[in-house]
């Protein structure tokens, strides 16, 4: 009989400390290696349900409108290119003639033709550096 207390306390004990888990300072204070980071957010290898969307904003500055969308080696552009002074390479695609699209769809500013993103808006709308041909929806 107290063969049969005593394993059954000791199994009881021995339950409760398997049921609280140890902490990684406790494991650490110990001398063991911490546990593996326990995972609670998507499962890795989830999959999207759709895809992403194109952004319709620019990080680098205000959407433009602009006429034409070309390459810095265009003759027309680099007139404009050479009478400003600016060195930009031939592979880079810059806007003519753009105008900034503040709020799209509101009070007649919308955009005919291409709108893009482009790096460097510095030039009163004459030419737009380093544009990128953006999808607004309109």
């Amino acid at each position: 009989m107290k063969f049969t207390t005593v394993f059954a306390v000791l199994a009881a004990t021995a339950a409760t400390v398997a049921a609280t888990p140890e902490t990684n300072a406790q494991r650490l204070a110990r001398g063991l290696p911490p546990n593996p980071p326990a995972r609670r957010a998507t499962p890795v290898g989830a999959k999207r349900s759709t895809p992403s969307g194109t952004p319709s904003q620019c990080n680098t500055g205000a959407i433009q409108c602009c006429n034409s969308v070309t390459q810095a080696s265009n003759p027309v552009a680099q007139l404009l290119i050479g009478l400003l002074g600016i060195i930009v390479g031939g592979d880079v695609a810059v806007g003519l003639t753009c105008s900034p699209l503040s709020v799209i769809g509101v009070g007649g500013n919308s955009c005919t033709q291409q709108p893009v993103c482009c790096e460097n808006n510095n030039f009163n709308g004459l030419i737009a550096i380093g544009c990128t041909p953006i999808n607004i929806n309109l």
